[in-house]
């Protein structure tokens, strides 16, 4: 009888399969008549194309600062390219997560934000002279994480340590040229994938609103999630605070050198990652169609109630952090885990409950064991 109740389930489900058809199908069943072009419109004009032109903008003052600096390195040409970096940094925590059309083609998340840097990569370009910075072997030695190292990591005792590196080393003008590069590598990166988005992309984008693996919608969706649970939750958190480990590994936190940026940019993150949700316009107040519209047109408020609520949470856990993640983590590591903790909650509440809604299926593989 056992057997037979199973091998009746299975028949049942191999013929729901064969009903389906092929991958251009619908990914689940039930009606949804929400218009998802309102939404990818939305996310378009109000919020990813922005962004993008925001960091262009910054990462263009950051060009400027570094011209500035590499033709007198003092002390007040540093301090404001560190401001200049600083500041396209806030600024990439609203982009991170839209791996999407030629960000994922050029691989720009893996050549701007890789941490933690790996400075042997980055000291050996320097010496040699010889790199090819868009090389997958120096995915850890370019982006933001690079620059934290050049402008903060250099000196063991003061900042005069990190100047010698730029005017007396025997490598100075090595220092200044890999300097140099990887802010012009990061700028061209950004205005290829704006450009893109411009030109042709936005139009290809709004119209990909099925309900497919392979729409736009849905891979936007799963990217949102994959940021929220890999980049923000395990990155800037989880990981550092040995969540995914035996002992906690406070040299994987994000801007490392600089000790005092990690929980403005994870605090930055979130808010993206929220703004994204309801589809607030980027460095605005309004607030249009998003994936909260989208839950509401299912009838479920609730789910998008207890998703910004569980972001309100998170980001009070994480106001509760030292401005140093690092520092946090050596002194009490507790309070760090307590903010994963609440950073979690979110994930079950988009991967499962919100995809579920959606009828969308994870495009990603999770490896975190949690």
């Amino acid at each position: 009888m056992v057997k037979r109740f199973f091998t009746v389930i299975i028949v049942l489900i191999l013929g729901v399969s064969c009903s389906s058809s092929s991958d251009d199908s619908p990914e689940g069943g039930g009606k949804d008549n929400f218009d998802r072009g309102v939404v990818l419109i939305n996310l378009a004009d109000n919020i990813i194309i922005p962004s993008l032109q925001d960091l262009n903008s910054k990462l263009e003052d950051l060009n400027s600062k570094k011209d500035i600096f590499i033709a007198t390195p003092n002390q007040e040409n540093l301090d404001n390219l560190r401001t200049s970096w600083l500041a396209a940094y806030k600024v990439w925590q609203y982009v991170e997560m839209h791996n999407i059309g030629k960000a994922e083609e050029i691989l720009y998340y893996f050549q701007m934000n890789i941490y933690p840097t790996n400075t042997a990569d980055i000291e050996e370009n320097i010496s040699s002279g010889n790199y090819d910075l868009t090389h997958v072997n120096n995915n850890d030695a370019v982006g933001f994480p690079a620059l934290d190292y050049m402008l903060y990591g250099l000196g063991v005792n003061d900042d005069a340590e990190i100047l010698v590196k730029y005017t007396t080393n025997a490598d100075a003008a090595n220092y200044k040229t890999y300097l140099s590069d990887v802010v012009v590598q990061m700028k061209n990166l950004t205005e290829t994938v704006l450009n893109d988005w411009t030109s042709s992309y936005r139009t290809t984008f709004i119209g990909s609103t099925s309900n497919t693996a392979s729409s736009a919608y849905n891979k936007l969706v799963n990217d949102f999630i994959f940021y929220y649970e890999k980049g923000l939750r395990a990155n800037k958190i989880g990981t550092p605070a040995g969540n995914f480990s035996t002992n906690p590994l406070p040299d994987r936190v994000e801007a490392l050198y600089n000790k005092e940026a990690s929980k403005v940019l994870a605090l930055e993150a979130l808010k993206a990652t929220q703004d994204f949700f309801n589809g607030k316009k980027y460095n605005g107040n309004t607030e249009d169609k998003g994936y909260n519209s989208h839950l509401q047109s299912l009838n479920k408020e609730n789910l998008g109630n207890l998703v910004n609520s569980q972001f309100n949470t998170a980001r009070q856990k994480i106001n509760d952090l030292e401005d140093s993640f690092y520092n946090q983590i050596n002194t009490d590591n507790t309070k760090v885990t307590q903010a994963y903790d609440a950073l979690q909650l979110n994930v079950v509440s988009l991967k499962v409950d919100m995809l579920q809604a959606f009828n969308i299926s994870v495009d990603y593989v999770d490896a975190d064991g949690d």
